[in-house]
């Protein structure tokens, strides 16, 4: 295989200083940078969301791409939530608690219909998306959502923990928050 060289493009620096033998940059943009590429995902799928997670865990998608090969199922090692499905309202309480067992930092993704806004289910006992017990940072829309699309969502979550600042979790506005889902 032949590569013509005229095609490579080279991409700029991050902003930081430089010199002959040196790079310098923020801590933040550093750590986020390694953080972002190490993403540990909790999958929390309970129906047909699950199975496109499935596909995409596949070697066809390869999630582990993004560096996160590795799954799991342990709430107390995972970074992202990843909610996938109808969630009934008596499954609400285990959610919040799974949410709870994560270490900050965490991130949640809501994917598909049922798990950002209840879906077709619009019941008494559904509940009508995960965001009233814990808080999203990503939907991935869709019923169910194609593989591209929850490595599209996966991909936003990756550019919210590279450029997140270390001191974002200790704000007042994200414990405000906290505290509007009764988490303290």
């Amino acid at each position: 295989m032949f590569i013509n060289m005229s095609e490579i493009k080279i991409v700029e620096a991050p902003p930081g200083i430089e010199g002959n033998g040196f790079f310098a940059t923020s801590l933040d943009k550093a750590i986020g940078l390694a953080r972002s590429h190490s993403l540990w995902p909790l999958p929390f799928a309970t129906s047909c969301c699950g199975i496109e997670f499935m596909a995409t865990m596949g070697s066809h998608y390869d999630f582990g791409r993004f560096g996160s090969e590795r799954l799991s199922f342990s709430p107390r090692q995972a970074d992202v939530l990843m909610v996938m499905g109808t969630i009934a309202k008596k499954m609400g309480p285990v959610l919040k608690q799974v949410y709870l067992q994560m270490a900050e930092p965490r991130w949640v993704m809501a994917v598909g219909a049922c798990a950002s806004s209840g879906g077709i289910f619009d019941t008494y006992s559904v509940l009508q998306g995960i965001d009233e017990i814990i808080p999203v940072d990503v939907y991935v829309p869709g019923c169910p959502p194609r593989p591209e699309a929850i490595l599209d969502g996966f991909q936003r979550i990756q550019d919210l923990v590279k450029n997140e600042s270390g001191r974002r979790r200790h704000s007042p506005e994200y414990k405000e928050l906290l505290a509007g889902y009764g988490i303290l």
